[in-house]
């Protein structure tokens, strides 16, 4: 059973920095060798969307409102996916999500939340300005 756990989420002034953390246990990395894992977030009365991937090569991607400002990384040995967040905005103030798909890598597969099947419960960051 696979389990993701987000922390990290808190309230911040714009420009500040958070570092999210997203635990994933029951995930076996020797039986899933292909997986992407992903950070997606929904802000109130908005769709969710993909903001940050990262799949089993390292390789990373992310949608063009937050390049240059986030980075997706993950320590395997630790079973833990990270999102830091550099100069927030107001418009970063969402519920984030971490969420797994196992036997693809990122770039087979879209941005959109329906191609993975485990979820975390999500963290909630706010940023004021």
């Amino acid at each position: 059973q696979v389990h993701l756990e987000e922390s990290g989420g808190g309230s911040v002034q714009a420009g500040e920095s958070l570092k999210l953390s997203c635990e994933v246990s029951g995930f076996s990395y020797r039986l899933y060798r292909l997986y992407c894992m992903s950070w997606f977030r929904q802000a109130p009365g908005q769709e969710r969307e993909g903001v940050a991937r990262i799949d089993n090569t390292a390789e990373a991607s992310y949608v063009d409102s937050v390049k240059g400002r986030f980075t997706i990384s993950k320590d395997n040995a630790k079973n833990i996916l990270y999102l830091q967040m550099n100069d927030l905005k107001p418009e970063d103030s969402a519920t984030y999500y971490c969420a797994v798909r196992p036997y693809d890598r990122c770039q087979y597969i879209s941005w959109e939340d329906r191609n993975y099947p485990y979820w975390g419960q999500g963290t909630q960051v706010i940023v004021s300005s």
